[in-house]
C-alpha cells in the first residue's frame, strides 16, 4: 500500500507571523510530497516492505535491499521526519504551543540541562551549525537527554533513537521569510512548538 501525504493538522497560516503561509505550503504540498512520490517508486516492486510503516524501515535500513536503501533512507526518511515535524507545532496562541513544557518533560530537562532557557540555547546553536541541510533534534539516549544533529533527511531512528522533537534546518523551511539567517528561524521556531505532542513523544522514548 502507496504512503499518502496526511493534510496539515492546522491552516497553511496557522504559524504566523513566525512561519508563513507561503513556505507551508511549498514545503508540506511539494516537498514532502515529493519524498512520499520517490519513496513510494522506490519500493513498487517490494509491496511486503511498502506495507509497513515508513519508521520502522528507517529503523531497520540494513534490511532494505541495497539496491534501494538509499532512496528508502533520503525519501522515506523526509517522509518520517516531517510527519514529525508537522505535528510538534501548533497554532500560535493554542494551549500548550510555545512558551516552556510542563510536567515530566520540563523535569528531565532541568534534570540534564539545567532549565529550558540552557536546553533551548543547546539546541538552537549546536542546530545553526550544522553544515548544509540537515536537521537538529532532541534525543533519550541511555537515559539522558541529548541535542543530536544529522544530515540530509537522515533519522535518529537509524541509530535507534527515538526523535522526541525535531526542527528542520533544510533551506526550503525556512529561506522565503528568514534567507539565509538560520540562527533567527531557529530562535522564532520556539513560539510554533506543541509541547502537548512533544510530551507524548518523550513519554514514547521514556517507554522504550
Amino acid at each position: 500500500m502507496a504512503y499518502e501525504l496526511a493534510p496539515l493538522p492546522y491552516d497553511y497560516a496557522a504559524l504566523e507571523p513566525f512561519i508563513d503561509a507561503e513556505t507551508m505550503h511549498l514545503h508540506h504540498d511539494k516537498h514532502h510530497q515529493a519524498y512520499i512520490n520517490n519513496v513510494n517508486t522506490a519500493l513498487v516492486n517490494h509491496p511486503e516492505l511498502a506495507s509497513r510503516p515508513v519508521d520502522d524501515l528507517i529503523s531497520d535500513l540494513n534490511a532494505i535491499p541495497e539496491g534501494i536503501r538509499t532512496a528508502v533512507r533520503n525519501n522515506g526518511g523526509g517522509h518520517s521526519n516531517h510527519t514529525m515535524f508537522w505535528n510538534i507545532m501548533g497554532p500560535v496562541g493554542s494551549a500548550g504551543v510555545g512558551g516552556a513544557p510542563t510536567g515530566d518533560l520540563a523535569s528531565k530537562i532541568n534534570a540534564d540541562f539545567g532549565d529550558f532557557e540552557t536546553f533551548k540555547k543547546t539546541f538552537n546553536e549546536t542546530t545553526a551549525k550544522q553544515f548544509g541541510s540537515g536537521w537538529g533534534w532532541l534525543v533519550l539516549d541511555a537515559g539522558k537527554l541529548k541535542v543530536i544533529t544529522t544530515a540530509n533527511q537522515d533519522s535518529p531512528l537509524s541509530q535507534g533513537l527515538y526523535p522526541i522533537l525535531g526542527n528542520d534546518v533544510w533551506e526550503h523551511a525556512y529561506y522565503l521569510k528568514y534567507q539565509n539567517r538560520r540562527p533567527d528561524y531557529l530562535v522564532a521556531w520556539w513560539n510554533v512548538v506543541n509541547w502537548n505532542e512533544v510530551s507524548k513523544r518523550f513519554a514514547t522514548a521514556a517507554r522504550k
